[in-house]
């Protein structure tokens, strides 16, 4: 299990042993560093990897280049909050590599079970890394991936490492069971008995008729603690100090001595604090009265005589407080969704419905002419089309458009999601994207048209389901910051029982609120996510102010993890829309830019940098 067996190791050993004792407390530099935190290559950020030796302890530091050393779209003062400041080794678990596209990657899982973003060496420079770090703390091999390497790891490396880890951050496994991912829904669907929580029991599986396999998966998944705390916790809080240590050529161990100690005071001992600003207890005068929803007669005044939207700010802010009346949503949804443009005449629409007809019959040919003898030899193409056919069975089977043997429906919903994994050959299919799909096809009844509003909808939502989820991390992420300025007694008291993690919100931002409302109220809450009229993350606006109308009852209660998870699940179908929706615009507003700069650029549901309303 020693590193000397490794190639890679081995070429270098000798030579970063002469440099590491010349170099001082910088033992090793490698720029041209990147982290993706988008789906965009072109939003990829570069920075410099430092290993800093201070006294008898190793740091890691990562920190994005400045000006014009970065060619990344993100600004500068959203690329710093992606810094990784001086971790020490003795906070981390076990090193991943991994290969993509030919270039090979790093995986720094810390000891809660957490990770770093993946760091990408474009400029090779691996095997230098792992030989350097080999030099100062103890590195050996996983005996069950040769791939993962175990730092400080003086048990059973059995039991320590997590060599079935292939995401940027994992469920932490405190008995030695491989944490599994619901993204690796391809390889993975139906394989999950039991995820244990970080507490070290088993957690008891519930039996809810009225939850999907694939949702269960994602909430056993949500069993992941200390997410704030252990990865996050320096990010805004250090920005300031960012120019001075960088400049500085060593980084002084006593502050992460102190953050370590302060993790270990007693639960009792983290007090709540008075909200400075009490929402709640000064009416949200803020949040404006729902209006009727958009009818016929008033969508056609926003329509010139060529079928172009003259003014698509005042009709998504119109949007924003009505909705849309049942019978208009086909149109309307396909102007929100971006399949139309809303400076598209009458024939350029219907141009493009024919040539996107044309389109989309060409790639479900792809897999229509599949044989049953090239299927056995197409092993993704039979475990896609299983998960599809297992999902789209129980997806919306309550309401009568999907229900009832052999509804045509079911069938149209399997056609696309297949279609689509053809379409998107990267992201396939995902459980979670039949719940995605059904209210869409629901609304629309064509075939041709619902693929393409799904498709428009995964261009943003589709990094939910990235297997390095990038985009679940960073919305929650984004949730703790705007919780903990929006209502601090409740991020306090989330501080206190080990529950900054926000994962109990988990499937409320996988998809969009689905399980929460009735259908009817979903189909009026898209409509207002869409409209991205206050911001185009209102969705996680709508999540605090969920939690902040039960705070009482959170706190009061005094709700560890898994009594707020399963308080959380059980609010579905009992939360009231209107009310939510006029808190989340207060919120909103009342966040302001300290809200929006909370929130990591790229989050989902951005728009693709391409497709952003050309008048905003």
């Amino acid at each position: 299990n020693d590193l000397s067996d490794d190639a890679d190791y081995a070429q270098q050993s000798t030579s970063n042993s002469d440099s590491s004792r010349r170099s001082g407390p910088v033992v090793f530099v490698k720029d041209n560093v990147a982290i993706h935190p988008t789906q965009y290559a072109s939003e990829r950020i570069s920075g410099r990897l430092r290993l800093i030796k201070q006294t008898t302890s190793l740091f890691m530091t990562w920190i994005p280049y400045k000006g014009q050393s970065s060619h990344s779209r993100i600004p500068e003062k959203d690329r710093i909050l992606y810094s990784i400041r001086a971790v020490s080794f003795a906070e981390i678990r076990s090193l991943h590599r991994h290969t993509s596209l030919g270039r090979q990657y790093i995986i720094v899982v810390l000891s809660s079970g957490l990770a770093y973003p993946s760091l990408y060496f474009y400029n090779g420079g691996v095997r230098e890394f792992l030989a350097t770090i080999k030099q100062h703390v103890l590195l050996v091999r996983s005996a069950d991936d040769a791939n993962v390497f175990l730092v400080n790891d003086l048990q059973d490396p059995l039991q320590r490492s997590l060599s079935s880890l292939e995401l940027p951050w994992a469920v932490h496994v405190s008995n030695g069971t491989p944490p599994l991912s619901p993204f690796s829904s391809d390889e993975n669907h139906g394989s999950i008995s039991e995820i244990l929580s970080d507490r070290g029991h088993p957690r008891q599986k519930v039996h809810d008729p009225a939850r999907d396999i694939s949702i269960q998966v994602l909430e056993k998944f949500s069993l992941v603690t200390k997410f704030a705390r252990d990865t996050t916790s320096q990010l805004f809080g250090e920005i300031d100090a960012f120019s001075r240590n960088e400049r500085k050529p060593q980084i002084q161990p006593a502050p992460v001595r102190d953050e370590r100690d302060t993790k270990l005071e007693s639960v009792d001992s983290v007090p709540v604090t008075a909200d400075p600003f009490e929402v709640d207890k000064i009416s949200l005068v803020w949040g404006k009265p729902r209006q009727p929803p958009l009818g016929f007669d008033e969508w056609t005044i926003f329509l010139d005589s060529e079928g172009r939207i003259t003014d698509s700010d005042s009709l998504r802010k119109r949007i924003f407080y009505g909705g849309v009346e049942h019978g208009l949503r086909k149109e309307v949804w396909k102007f929100l969704l971006g399949f139309h443009a809303y400076d598209s005449t009458y024939a350029e629409r219907e141009y493009l419905s024919v040539t996107k007809k044309l389109e989309y019959e060409t790639i479900k040919c792809q897999w229509k002419n599949i044989s049953a003898e090239q299927a056995k030899r197409f092993t993704k193409f039979r475990e896609r089309k299983g998960l599809i056919e297992k999902d789209v069975v129980r997806t919306d089977r309550s309401i009568s458009f999907y229900d009832g043997d052999d509804n045509p429906n079911v069938s149209l919903l399997h056609d696309i999601l297949l279609t689509y994994s053809f379409y998107n050959f990267d992201l396939g299919y995902c459980q979670g994207m039949s719940d995605l799909l059904a209210p869409i096809l629901f609304v629309m009844r064509d075939e041709v048209e619902s693929f393409w509003c799904f498709v428009s909808l995964m261009e943003r939502l589709g990094p939910n389901f990235n297997r390095d989820q990038s985009g679940m991390h960073s919305q929650l992420f984004a949730l703790s910051k705007l919780v903990e300025i929006l209502d601090s007694p409740l991020h306090n008291y989330f501080k206190q029982a080990d529950c900054l993690n926000y994962f109990f919100c988990f499937r409320w931002i996988l998809i969009q609120f689905k399980r929460e409302f009735s259908y009817d109220s979903i189909l009026r809450m898209w409509e207002v996510l869409w409209t991205y009229y206050l911001s185009e993350h209102f969705q996680l606006y709508v999540c605090v102010a969920i939690l902040k109308r039960y705070r009482k009852k959170i706190i009061g209660e005094q709700m560890d993890f898994d009594t707020l998870l399963k308080f959380i699940n059980e609010l579905s179908g009992s939360i009231e829309l209107d009310g939510i929706l006029r808190d989340a615009e207060a919120l909103c507003i009342c966040a302001g830019e300290n809200g929006a700069a909370c929130i990591p650029p790229g989050t989902p549901p951005s728009l693709p940098f391409e497709s952003t309303y050309s008048e905003d």
